[in-house]
């Protein structure tokens, strides 16, 4: 059998503010899972997206460190539409999260921008142009 992707998990630092970063994008996760050291979600389509925090980690890696560089990781969430990006952008950045580029027509035919999660992971914003 070839191996088929089925979880992308990110590690943060504050669980609860990860989450409620991620809430805001419209994925929908308990917030009794707040205080887990471990959080998961299955996306449309069976994909599975995990938060685990450092402590968790560390765990049964001793020698982890976080990465250096920004964007570290880097999630894509489609929009239905241009003035989406925008609102999508303005809302979470309007809640101190941290754009890392403003909207902007690309060339090759989207509306994307892209912010920073609380742990310094890309999530772009992006939706077909007319």
């Amino acid at each position: 059998m070839t191996p088929r992707l089925n979880l992308i998990g990110l590690v943060v630092a504050d669980m609860s503010r990860s989450l409620s970063f991620y809430r805001q994008l419209g994925l929908e996760i308990p917030t009794e899972a707040d205080g887990e050291p471990h959080v998961e979600v299955t996306l449309p389509g069976g994909l599975r997206l995990a938060w685990d925090t450092t402590e968790t980690i560390k765990s049964f890696d001793p020698s982890w460190t976080a990465p250096t560089g920004t964007p570290r990781a880097s999630l894509a969430f489609l929009c239905d539409s241009p003035a989406e990006v925008d609102a999508t952008y303005d809302k979470l950045t309007g809640a101190g999260h941290t754009g890392h580029l403003k909207p902007w027509d690309a060339f090759w035919g989207q509306r994307y921008a892209t912010l920073l999660d609380p742990d310094g992971n890309g999530v772009d914003l992006f939706a077909p142009l007319g």
